[in-house]
């Protein structure tokens, strides 16, 4: 018995911890960003004063609202088209009997691995060259190779769990292919298909790297590349607060999506990976 309540314990203490650990640095970039200009710089953990000079001032300049736009867009349009191929693909390969089948699954997985440092330069030039620098369609591309690997997985784990009698009993009533997959295979799929929308939304939404270096002007800048660009009233002022306010408005709408929906994101995360 005492062994049970010394490991209860501990659990509960190691998840405090973690907790605690995780949660602290929200805390003091929301504490920054409610702070007033001049109060920044002081030995305090919560604001003395609260402001919300900061958010005012984000908001005031056209260049945080115009990338919140582009990220929404460009996150989106990637997530639909990365899920839409991924179904497909992941559909044939775990459908279909073909020769390399593994071969092009574990292929497909290596692909996410690569790093995306590796591909900039070249990548620069060729948007350059064929007019993709700085739009919408420049930044979807790339998101949408590394985000692929991912929804293939996920989805082909979703669909091997799926009973193939369904899907013979649907061709039997009369159904094309397509058509039982349409109206079989993806309703069942539907927690493995939300799950993967989610995460290359928030893959999407959070890059810096594609953005900053493949983006020039507000045309297609999204939020992080943006926040990069913030300066003070003048050039001996850091933007801290700017920034601290920027973040918490980008970071909390992906918190709250990530709490309401970790059932399902677990769920299609762990699809597959235990039997019976």
């Amino acid at each position: 018995m005492k062994k049970g309540i010394l490991e209860s314990v501990f659990w509960a203490m190691s998840n405090v911890l973690i907790i605690t650990y995780a949660v602290i640095p929200m805390l003091w970039i929301l504490s920054l960003s409610l702070k007033r200009g001049s109060d920044l710089n002081d030995q305090h953990f919560f604001p003395q004063t609260i402001s919300f000079e900061h958010y005012r001032n984000i908001f005031t300049d056209m260049q945080f609202p115009s990338a919140i736009l582009n990220s929404i867009g460009i996150a989106s349009i990637a997530a639909l088209f990365s899920v839409l191929l991924g179904m497909l693909a992941a559909y044939a390969i775990v459908r279909l009997e073909f020769p390399g089948r593994r071969l092009m699954l574990a292929g497909i997985l290596t692909t996410a691995m690569f790093p995306p440092i590796a591909i900039i330069g070249p990548l620069f030039d060729m948007w350059r060259i064929t007019g993709l620098y700085d739009t919408w369609l420049g930044l979807i591309l790339p998101y949408m190779t590394f985000t692929l690997p991912l929804a293939i997985w996920i989805l082909a784990a979703f669909f091997r769990e799926i009973p193939w009698d369904l899907d013979k009993a649907a061709r039997i009533d009369g159904a094309t292919t397509l058509q039982s997959f349409i109206r079989v295979m993806v309703p069942l799929a539907a927690p493995g298909v939300f799950t993967t929308a989610i995460l290359v939304f928030i893959f999407a939404w959070n890059d810096f790297l594609f953005a900053i270096s493949l983006t020039s002007t507000d045309n297609a800048r999204t939020v992080p590349a943006a926040i990069a660009f913030f300066t003070g009233s003048s050039r001996f002022e850091l933007p801290i607060g700017s920034i601290a306010a920027a973040s918490v408005v980008v970071t909390i709408p992906v918190m709250i999506v990530v709490l309401i929906f970790q059932q399902r994101i677990i769920a299609g995360l762990t699809s597959g990976a235990i039997k019976g």
